[in-house]
């Protein structure tokens, strides 16, 4: 009863959210739908008539189909950018294979003996076709739409990953906050008007063909209505801004920014972590938020907006582990150690540098890092059954270097075997990996453990101050109180949020600290 609460609550609050983002999925489902439609239905019937091409056609529609969501939105996005175009030809290519295929089966479906005294009355391959195959494959035809709204609308929620909005920015936002209040206030809609598009489309399989026909043609004059309106509420001011979902909910991401600066007169949309670097390299936007030892940073000449009221907390790496395993295996503790105070904030930099744009692989930048500081040892031979540690990181290269060196330090100096899991998403799933005991340990940052996991009171945080030691010191007491895991000494570097611009861009428009971002937006 409490989660109905407060999901009522959370709907209250985001009532004005909830529409344009509803808004936004109706239009892109809809948009997808009618191409779809447009193009699949007379694809479908060109088949019938060249069956040869049939299996070439399916085979090619249905391979659209295994290919992940989020992998073909990647392979579209240097083509067409982001935003609606990306998403909307997504959809299209999904929804292909159930329209084209029922098109085929309803035709292929009509009883031969009908068509054949249709031609005997002396009706033409046309006449038939709309005045006999047409009508009695329409049953068939309309499941194929059906299905092919269905699988549209719950596609379209990872629209909000290429800043074409939608529920999904409600539901990758919970995930990526741990809150379950905050997915639900996304999928139940989405599930709602998956619910109702079939419905709708239910009723109009059951009209006349004479009706349908009317029906159809206002729907070609309303869904391009739907579009417009759809791309009304994305429109820019003086700035755009692309920020990550966890960023947008975090207290201390873009609501700490809002208060503190102003930023309120910012208008933002939702990208995927891996894209709004990308985005802002291509100048589809022109504000993000990064990470300050960021690689790309550097390899597309962003610079770094000052925080200079020194809003964001310390972000300094370190290990996370369970403690069952440095008690299995006591010298583990100091093999992770050797890394403490390693690495600053500029090596950290370069490191990224190498993996994010010159395409680097991790292992091989995180060996040549332990080999110049002479800690690099070859890997020992393992013995059969040899215990084995697991090691798990997000989904950027900064932690797949990190996995790597402790990897490297693992097989090097001690008798265990080491199994990587990295890429696992946001912090919650590693955390709740690490908690579960699917990992034994993984690279954490102490302003993300104080402010995501523990989530401390506003006076607690005023205590700390903002003050690295102090908030090390926090996290790792409550860390061992809460949850019974352990921190390791930071590594040395502080990866604190950023605010991003393109260099010349910042410098044109005399942007060099997020004040001075303030007082240009409120001009």
């Amino acid at each position: 009863m409490d989660t109905l609460t407060e999901l009522l609550e959370f709907w209250r609050l985001q009532a004005g959210k909830l529409g344009e983002q509803t808004l936004q999925h109706i239009g892109l489902t809809a948009a997808a739908l009618l191409l779809a439609v447009l193009l699949g239905v007379p694809l479908g019937l060109w088949l019938t008539r060249r069956p040869r091409w049939a299996p070439a056609v399916l085979g090619f529609a249905g391979v659209l189909q295994t290919v992940p969501s989020i992998a073909l939105l990647g392979f579209l996005i240097p083509l067409l950018g982001i935003g609606a175009t990306p998403a909307i030809v997504a959809l299209l290519l999904y929804s292909l294979l159930p329209i084209i295929r029922n098109t085929v089966a309803g035709i292929q479906g009509v009883n031969p003996a009908v068509v054949e005294a249709a031609r005997g009355l002396g009706l033409t391959n046309g006449q038939i076709l709309r005045r006999v195959e047409l009508p009695l494959a329409l049953p068939v035809l309309f499941a194929g739409i059906r299905t092919a709204t269905v699988i549209g609308v719950g596609v379209a929620t990872l629209a909000a990953y290429v800043a074409a909005g939608g529920l999904g920015e409600f539901i990758f936002g919970g995930i990526a906050l741990n809150n379950p209040v905050m997915i639900l206030a996304g999928a139940l809609p989405a599930a709602a008007l998956a619910v109702a598009f079939d419905a709708a489309l239910a009723g109009l399989q059951r009209l006349s063909a004479r009706r349908l026909v009317r029906v159809g043609v206002g729907l070609l004059v309303l869904l391009p209505l739907l579009g417009v309106l759809y791309l009304l509420p994305r429109a820019g001011g003086k700035l755009q801004a692309g920020f990550s979902p966890e960023f947008v909910g975090r207290a201390d991401g873009l609501p700490s920014l809002q208060r503190a600066y102003g930023l309120r007169r910012l208008p933002s949309v939702v990208l995927a972590p891996a894209l709004v670097y990308e985005a802002a390299r291509h100048a589809d936007v022109d504000v993000i938020d990064g990470y300050s030892t960021d690689g790309r940073i550097r390899a597309y000449d962003l610079q770094v907006l000052r925080d200079d009221r020194r809003v964001f907390p310390p972000y300094f790496a370190a290990p996370v582990v369970r403690p069952t395993v440095l008690r299995a295996h006591p010298g583990l503790l100091p093999v992770l150690n050797q890394l403490a105070g390693q690495l600053s904030d500029s090596v950290m930099t370069e490191l990224n540098y190498r993996v994010d744009y010159l395409h680097e692989p991790p292992r091989a930048v995180a060996e040549a890092f332990l080999r110049r500081r002479g800690l690099w040892r070859a890997p020992r031979t393992l013995v059969p059954g040899a215990a084995v540690v697991r090691l798990g990181s997000k989904i950027f290269a900064e932690q797949y270097i990190l996995v790597e060196m402790y990897a490297a330090l693992i097989r090097g100096a001690t008798d265990l075997d080491v199994q990587t899991k990295t890429g696992l998403g946001g912090t919650t799933i590693c955390f709740e990996a690490l908690r579960s005991g699917a990992i034994d340990m993984y690279p954490e940052y102490t302003g993300t453990g104080l402010q995501v996991l523990l989530q401390p009171s506003v006076a607690t945080l005023d205590s700390l101050g903002g003050q690295p030691a102090a908030v090390f010191d926090y996290v790792q007491r409550e860390f061992r109180r809460r949850y019974g895991l352990e921190w390791l000494p930071p590594l040395g570097f502080n990866n604190t949020y950023a605010l991003l611009m393109r260099q010349r861009q910042a410098r044109e428009l005399g942007i060099g600290s997020l004040s001075e971002l303030g007082r240009y937006l409120g001009r």
